[in-house]
């Protein structure tokens, strides 16, 4: 063993140090340097090698080498002097090569530890048992999979023959003819059945160096097999259950592109197999952006997205939902729904849900038509009333919808299953008004009916009474509906007996009842006990951004009244009755629209502009001319009572539209009753 002294202890003395400890030919007896706290002299002592602080105290050992670390050329100098005649003195320059040396040799260990390693890994964590022999038969590598198949341990194969683990080997037969075997039955000698793949072993002189066998438990193989059996099966399933599918799926990869479509995708989009699989996501959009894209980034489905699809720019809603398996995102999957098919379904479903309505007699929600900001919220006010018991007061000019509303606030509420009364107050005369609505008993008054009868709060009870024109109530029925609304309870006509009753009271008026309490018309505490809950409906003139919508609402309603099939209105007959203030309301645009398809010709099925009458824009010019036209003379052949009557609606007609078609204010501007002016239009025909 060769003796060594380093002087010198700092890096290269401390890597020297570390180098040759871990040699067994070379023996560290010296570690010199001036300084003690030098990092080569506290490695030296921790492995018991002695240190000093002078180089010549070293030469009193018989060395064979010195390394000479320190850089210094006059050190060199005076070491070469001083050291005996059979000592290697080696400069720091050679030092610092071997260390590189050592470094490296190091790192390609290092290397080669973690390739292997790396191998031993993969080898181990594969669930098909593998050996491998080498060119002499013998066992060199046998896996944690083979052990498990085999039931034997690695430490009792390695370096064994081939032949004296498995007598009937096909190893060696594979190295001497070089064919691979594929899916061979074994038998080992504890009586385990296996299934093998033989493989000869070449390297790149293509000389046979060993061979390997990869094998599987039989029992597990056949598991297997009918595992992948299943499997296919299943699959075959499912792609017969996507192609005939009639809504169109489309399924991309992790990375977004086609992997699968159905024909129903194809007969949406226009798109065929090779345009879509294997292709970008984006690849079928014309307007919009991926959602199978959107998908594999967030992670969360989508629903209903509106989108333009294929050379045909289809429109279409699309819903698409992420694939993960075992917590792995796959991919994603999407249906597509053609947005005309279900804007088929859904105009079949909406008429025959009015005609419903049309048999029951009966308006929801969904009849109230309007998107303005004039009408949401009286719809929000009213959605909110029906889930209370509260008594409604709808206030608006005659026309507005004011039973659409009552009906749409009964059929939200609780009671919708019960009756739904309708009282027009002003239409029934005051003499029977009170007996109308609270009943009589036998024999109240000349003329009742055997028996009594019942009101229409009582028939209304457990449900909802409507009562329209509530402002036009005489004096003494509105003392008695106070003590209706009070205490939950009626008495009829001639009777004494109270009847308790369970109703909710929806109220409607088309005047100003602050000023017919002023007048002294109308009760002041009555008005508190309706106005808990108002809701004021504004005219047609302040939301003439609903008149389309509108329009498309009575058309459909007038085409299943007249049987007629008009599709729609231009833009330019919505302008046209824009210009128009609508002293009538919603009632008199549906007049005018079906004045329009009664005059249409059989092969028409759009409303144009010419189709709407042009009065609607003269109406106002003309009636303001009347105002200053003196009565019209005689007319030689008219009896006078025609010539009275004629002078008398044309009176009635200016007095309507100064008033804005209010009844109630035309009626006090003319100076008769309300129930006098109902006569008068009937009997004149307005």
């Amino acid at each position: 063993m060769q003796k060594v002294m380093i002087v010198g202890g700092g890096v290269g003395g401390t890597t020297v140090l570390k180098l040759l400890s871990e040699s067994e030919v070379f023996s560290i007896v010296c570690m010199a340097d001036t300084n003690e706290s030098a990092e080569g002299m506290l490695a030296a002592k921790e492995r018991r090698i002695p240190t000093v602080t002078n180089w010549s105290m070293g030469l009193e050992w018989d060395l064979d080498i010195i390394f000479d670390t320190t850089g210094d050329p006059s050190v060199y100098k005076k070491i070469k002097r001083d050291m005996g005649e059979q000592t290697i003195l080696i400069p720091g320059s050679v030092a610092l090569i071997m260390t590189k040396l050592f470094e490296e040799k190091n790192r390609l260990i290092s290397k080669l530890e973690n390739t292997s390693a790396k191998m031993d890994l993969i080898l181990n964590t594969t669930s098909e048992g593998m050996v491998v022999i080498d060119h002499e038969g013998f066992i060199i590598m046998f896996n944690d999979s083979a052990e498990r198949a085999s039931d034997t341990k690695r430490e009792d194969v390695i370096g064994r023959h081939i032949k004296d683990f498995i007598p009937s080997t096909g190893l060696l037969r594979v190295m001497q003819t070089n064919q691979k075997e594929v899916n061979q039955e074994i038998t080992l000698g504890n009586g385990m059945e296996l299934i093998t793949t033989r493989i000869p072993l070449v390297n790149a002189d293509k000389e046979i160096i060993g061979a390997f066998a990869v094998f599987r438990n039989k029992m597990e193989a056949v598991q297997l097999a009918e595992q992948i059996t299943d499997l296919k099966e299943i699959q075959t399933m499912l792609q017969a259950i996507i192609q005939s599918s009639d809504e169109a799926i489309s399924v991309v990869d992790d990375q977004g592109r086609g992997l699968l479509i159905n024909p129903a995708y194809t007969r949406i989009t226009g798109l065929t197999k090779t345009q879509v699989i294997g292709k970008p996501a984006s690849i079928d959009i014309y307007e919009g952006e991926s959602m199978h894209m959107k998908v594999l980034q967030t992670k969360k489905p989508v629903r209903g997205v509106n989108m333009r699809v294929g050379p045909k720019h289809k429109e279409v809603i699309v819903n698409v939902a992420p694939i993960i398996v075992d917590g792995c995102l796959k991919g994603s999957v999407g249906v597509i729904h053609d947005v005309s098919e279900i804007q088929a379904l859904t105009h079949e479903l909406n008429r025959a849900r009015q005609i419903i309505r049309t048999l029951q007699a009966k308006y929801s929600f969904d009849d109230i038509i309007g998107a303005s900001e004039e009408m949401k919220l009286p719809i929000e006010q009213a959605k909110l009333s029906a889930r209370t018991p509260a008594t409604v007061l709808l206030r608006g000019e005659s026309g507005t919808g004011k039973e659409l509303f009552a009906h749409a606030i009964h059929n939200a509420s609780d009671r919708k299953f019960n009756k739904f009364v309708r009282v027009n107050c002003a239409a029934i005369s005051e003499s029977l008004l009170e007996s109308e609505l609270f009943g009589y008993d036998e024999g109240a008054f000349t003329g009742a009916s055997r028996g009594g009868k019942v009101g229409f709060f009582e028939e209304a009870n457990q449900g909802s009474i409507f009562l329209d024109e509530i402002g036009e109530l005489p004096a003494n029925i509105q003392a008695k509906l106070l003590r209706v609304l009070q205490e939950k309870e009626i008495v009829r006509v001639g009777g004494t007996k109270p009847i308790p009753i369970n109703v909710r009271v929806i109220a409607a008026t088309n005047i100003n009842l602050e000023q017919a309490i002023a007048n002294g018309s109308f009760r002041e505490d009555l008005y508190f006990r309706l106005n808990r809950m108002p809701i004021f409906i504004a005219p047609l003139r302040k939301r003439k951004e609903d008149l389309r919508e509108l329009a498309e609402h009575l058309i459909n309603k007038i085409n299943q009244e007249y049987g007629r099939s008009i599709e729609g209105i231009t833009a330019a007959a919505i302008h046209k009755m824009q210009i128009y203030n609508w002293p009538g309301n919603v009632r008199e645009l549906e007049n005018i629209l079906g004045r329009a398809i009664i005059f249409m010709k059989l092969n028409e099925t759009i409303i144009d502009i010419h189709h709407i009458p042009d009065f609607i824009e003269e109406i106002p010019l003309k009636q303001q001319e009347k105002l200053l036209m003196k009565p019209s003379g005689y007319v030689s052949g008219k009896p006078l009572s025609e010539i009275i009557d004629q002078y008398e609606a044309e009176i009635i007609q200016q007095a309507f539209h100064t008033h804005k078609g209010n009844k109630t204010l035309t009626a006090k501007a003319l100076g008769i009753s309300v129930r006098n002016l109902y006569y008068k239009m009937e009997k004149l025909n307005l």
